[in-house]
């Protein structure tokens, strides 16, 4: 998986493009169900199989729905760096955010709720990513299913040994980004809420030669016009709980 790691940032960040196929994404677009949307302010998202709960812990009696499984999970397996082998239940949850042009995400990041591996699929539309170091500040953290209920903010105080500079990564429909280890914990990231991402190109976007098909951007002057972008973010949830195995909050005896 070496050729697939993003230069010019943290070490553990890699990008494979057209992971799926246009046939998958366009199967696995028509299966996300219309009636389990949350919408905040600057998004719509559904979790699957279920919600964490205020302890971050996903209480379930259930696993992925197979639309979610096949291929993509399989093929995150597959690949030369075993991602999930170590990790307590391997892939048990998946994340969907959908952003219109002009919505986005503030600069935040994972929380301790997850296996510090995330893989995410983008489907639809294109954008970039902006990836930056930690620094004294403030940032919103998604710790759990915070950031699922409300758009809240916590603060993020540990200083890095990356650089706070930015980085840009562009994401492109059917692509897969996978960040890990000092890059998961070390750094913040964000969607700008904006209708155009301007300025691409191989000196300011960090994945420019990872990517599919750069001519697209270059045909329009540098500039991605943003549509409909929907995400599938995969992710272990490190406490698990079965339906029915606690009562009043407290283990059944």
């Amino acid at each position: 998986m070496e050729s697939a790691r993003i230069p010019h940032v943290p070490p553990s960040m890699y990008y494979i493009p057209n992971f799926i196929t246009p046939a998958e994404e366009t199967y696995i677009l028509s299966q996300i169900p219309s009636n389990r949307w949350i919408t905040l302010t600057r998004r719509r998202l559904q979790t699957l199989p279920a919600r964490l709960t205020a302890t971050n812990t996903l209480v379930t009696n259930s696993t992925l729905p197979l639309w979610l499984q096949d291929p993509i999970v399989p093929r995150i397996h597959s690949l030369e760096k075993k991602l999930f082998e170590n990790a307590p239940h391997g892939i048990n949850h998946c994340l969907i955010n959908e952003y219109l042009p002009g919505q986005g995400i503030m600069p935040h990041e994972d929380g301790p709720a997850y296996w510090p591996v995330v893989a995410t699929v983008s489907l639809g539309g294109s954008l970039v990513l902006d990836v930056t170091g930690k620094k004294n500040g403030r940032a919103e953290e998604e710790s759990g299913e915070a950031d699922e209920a409300q758009d809240s903010s916590a603060p993020a105080t540990k200083e890095s040994n990356v650089p706070s500079s930015s980085c840009r990564i562009f994401q492109e429909p059917r692509s897969l980004l996978i960040t890990m280890g000092e890059a998961y914990t070390e750094t913040l990231h964000g969607i700008a809420e904006v209708t155009e991402d301007e300025n691409l190109n191989a000196q300011t976007v960090a994945n420019w030669d990872l990517l599919g098909d750069r001519s697209v951007i270059e045909e329009n002057g540098g500039r991605n016009v943003r549509t409909t972008r929907i995400s599938l973010t995969y992710r272990d949830v490190e406490k698990v709980s079965a339906i029915g195995s606690t009562i009043f909050g407290k283990p059944k005896r």
